[in-house]
């Protein structure tokens, strides 16, 4: 008995070293880890800049007893990591940068205890794109004002960016005035917004009382607007809506001369152009940014396809033209990936988009480079946000936008009195958040806007 023991041990020893122990699951395997493949492949010439994770793949499960040694053009990583057969290296890359990443020999290491070779990863990220912007607004004979907005903009586009806030729902301020009340600076653009043009005058809102954006504009700062347009629920009805789902209202009816929707549009046209009006006539101009997000379909003005939206864009600008409203600058907001809505380089200044809950510089950046490369000429804008990625590291990465401003918290500044307007959280920016970005040197804010009368 003794001796078959001893036999049976033996040949136990042998599987083991052999790696066939447990059914045939590798136990230990004395081989080396080999290097399998990268996310970065090697030379790769368009990474995206901002904070990324490099995977590199071994072919078999590895640790990473000592990290020190990894280094990113000759400076040691910060954050690197081993599980399973991936070893994970986070890194923060700049635009138009040329990196090498080596992990050394023998910091990877195998089940076994063997040292992996050496890997060698050079790649670069992206840079900007060498076109020139758009010199023209696309108005003709455009005010001296809209003119000088327009060429601060573009003169100051990759170079500095404006902080920007919006009035709470319709015709104020209170946003800006928070901002201001916890961190001692205005931001440099104020955005209005038309929605209750359809009740417009009545006591509680007359948009041709103009003296809280004269005072804005008068106090240094860029006036920009927007309408959320609200239409009638349904033929006859009083009760007005904006979102697709909450009316019948139909666009591809409303661009034909003749119709019903038709005779609604035209008259709300006329109504906003009047009112645009006085601000011409006090020499204001106005970052236009109306029929936003039309790519989601969530407003009427979107919900019958391209087509009909770009004929109600042009509807506008050809109206508003005839009114001669020669002090807007006109903004489109792009979803990504939704060229066909876009209304034309004739009809548009500067291209805006709206992001919400992107957390990582790396996805803001992404979405920037996208709409950078498809629309070259223009510039860019973070229109709207939420819950973004700091500015900071949007900026590093290269996502240089002319403007950025978050959307507004009903709840904290509905009204500049009470205790919610003391507070410093916010639903979409914080002041910690805010904070954050005023520290930055390529912020502006509104005491460092030029003279633009």
């Amino acid at each position: 008995m003794l001796l078959i023991e001893k036999s049976w041990w033996a040949i136990f020893i042998v599987l083991l070293a052999c790696g066939k122990g447990n059914g045939g699951t590798d136990v230990v395997d004395l081989a080396k880890p080999v290097f399998v493949a990268a996310t970065i492949t090697n030379g790769a010439e368009d990474v995206a800049a901002g904070e990324q994770t490099i995977v590199l793949t071994y072919d078999q499960n590895v640790t990473l007893p000592n990290a020190a040694g990894i280094t990113l053009n000759g400076e040691t990583v910060g954050k690197a990591s081993a599980a399973f057969k991936e070893l994970r290296v986070v890194v923060d890359l700049q635009r138009a940068t040329s990196y090498t990443l080596i992990v050394p020999a023998n910091s990877i290491k195998g089940p076994g205890g063997l040292g992996a070779d050496e890997v060698q990863l050079s790649f670069r990220t992206r840079g900007t794109i060498d076109t020139e912007i758009a010199t023209a607004l696309v108005t003709q004979n455009p005010s001296a004002q809209a003119k000088n907005v327009y060429d601060f903009l573009r003169s100051s586009f990759g170079e500095k960016v404006l902080s920007g806030a919006m009035a709470n729902v319709n015709w104020n301020t209170h946003e800006a005035e928070w901002v201001h009340q916890h961190t001692g600076k205005y931001p440099a653009l104020n955005c209005f917004d038309f929605i209750h043009l359809y009740a417009s005058p009545v006591n509680w809102i007359d948009y041709s009382n103009t003296q809280i954006v004269e005072n804005w504009w008068n106090a240094g700062g860029v006036v920009a607007a927007m309408w959320h347009w609200n239409v009638p629920k349904s033929s006859g009805n009083l009760d007005y809506a904006f979102y697709t789902q909450e009316t019948n209202f139909d666009v591809s009816q409303a661009i034909i001369n003749g119709t019903a929707e038709n005779a609604i549009i035209q008259a709300d046209l006329e109504k906003i152009a009047d009112y645009l009006l006085l601000l011409k006539a006090k020499n204001i101009p106005v970052i236009w940014r109306p029929l936003h997000e039309a790519a989601g379909k969530w407003f009427w003005w979107g919900a019958k396809g391209a087509d009909s939206y770009r004929a109600l864009w042009r509807l506008m600008f050809n109206t508003f033209k005839e009114k001669g409203l020669n002090n807007l600058i006109w903004v489109w907001t792009s979803e990504t990936e939704d060229e066909a809505w876009y209304p034309g380089d004739e009809y548009v200044d500067i291209i805006g988009c709206d992001l919400y809950n992107k957390t990582t510089a790396t996805d803001v950046i992404a979405v920037f480079d996208n709409i950078r490369e498809t629309y070259p000429n223009k510039i860019l804008a973070l229109s709207e946000f939420g819950n973004a990625a700091a500015l900071q590291a949007q900026w590093s990465g290269g996502a240089t936008w002319s403007w950025v401003m978050p959307w507004y918290d009903y709840e904290r500044t509905a009204s500049t009195t009470g205790s919610a307007f003391q507070q410093q959280t916010h639903q979409h920016a914080d002041i910690a958040y805010w904070k954050a970005m005023l520290a930055s040197d390529k912020v502006i804010t509104r005491d460092e806007v030029p003279n633009l009368k």
